[in-house]
């Protein structure tokens, strides 16, 4: 890896390392979906379904309905990051004093610190991107998304939709609200997961942005000058899944999504290597170590609008 270093010592640097943007997913870290830790190979999602069992009463056992077992596989995808850099650029920066006077440097521990930090966000980022819409790669598994656009949804479930924007938000969110199977309707864990093009659409139209629905007035007829706190439609929570691409949107059970990983701790757990004892060079290796892939329980029980 190349390091570009623009500054220049100065002095000793109190301050720290600052990043544009760090960036975490909130669909593991808010609880949106089920998380399955410690699966280390791969690990069968069975369902039971029984049809036909209650029958009139008699005097005799007969028996009688149909138990079908099927089953999902989730299979954790083995990723990683290595990354070395060189001590050598880090003696004319602000952390110069931070590496000693010795000729044996050491990598600058408010820049190591800050690093692994950077890292750990990388991860948390790339795994919410690729959770909901990631395509199998390098570096990459399939998302809930990827899964969907290959499976076959019954009938009314998989909906071709359009752009959304604040003039049409509440009608196509109908669209995905009615699509949803009675069955599932009125469970306290049943989510539409929107993007971020969705959300900020209904927020809007909310806010009084557009006519339909809600009117000019917005919602509480205090206009776009709320703060809108986005819950539910139609009586189903709405989410915001930030890995969803455009205008996507899932409907389903948050215990219907699955999450699989070896250890959760190996997401945010990143080694330094100092090669100095090992080859001699001025190098610092930094190295994590992961598994992460998603799987769908029942796809009968999704709604998918993409």
């Amino acid at each position: 890896m190349s390091l570009s270093i623009t500054s220049t010592y100065a002095g000793e640097f109190a301050g720290k390392y600052i990043s544009a943007a760090l960036l975490s997913g909130n669909t593991i870290a808010n609880g949106l979906i089920e998380v399955k830790p410690n699966v280390k190979f791969k690990e069968v999602l069975k369902r039971v379904s029984l049809s036909g069992a209650i029958a009139n009463a008699s005097c005799d056992f007969t028996d009688a309905g149909a138990v079908v077992l099927t089953e999902r596989i989730i299979e954790p995808k083995e990723l990683q990051i290595n990354l070395e850099l060189c001590k050598t650029p880090f003696q004319s920066d602000w952390d110069a004093i931070e590496m000693g006077y010795s000729a044996h440097d050491v990598m600058p521990k408010s820049f190591a610190d800050y690093f692994i930090g950077l890292m750990a966000a990388e991860i948390a980022a790339q795994t919410e991107t690729d959770i909901w819409s990631g395509t199998a790669g390098a570096g990459t598994f399939d998302g809930f998304a990827t899964l969907l656009t290959a499976a076959t949804l019954p009938a009314g479930q998989d909906i071709t939709g359009t752009t959304v924007t604040a003039a049409n938000v509440i009608e196509q969110l109908s669209l995905v609200a009615n699509a949803v199977p009675n069955s599932l309707y009125g469970n306290t864990e049943l989510y539409i997961y929107v993007s971020p093009t969705v959300w900020r659409s209904y927020k809007s139209a909310l806010g009084g942005f557009s006519a339909n629905g809600v009117g000019a007035n917005g919602v509480n007829g205090l206009g776009a000058n709320q703060d809108i706190d986005i819950q539910y439609f139609d009586g189903i929570k709405v989410v915001l899944a930030s890995g969803l691409n455009a205008s996507q949107m899932v409907a389903t059970l948050k215990s219907n999504l699955y999450f699989g990983t070896g250890l959760l701790n190996d997401q945010n757990e990143i080694k330094v290597l100092d090669m100095a004892d090992l080859d001699g060079s001025k190098n610092v290796r930094f190295i994590a170590r992961y598994t992460a892939s998603v799987q769908i329980a029942i796809l009968e029980d999704v709604v998918f609008y993409a």
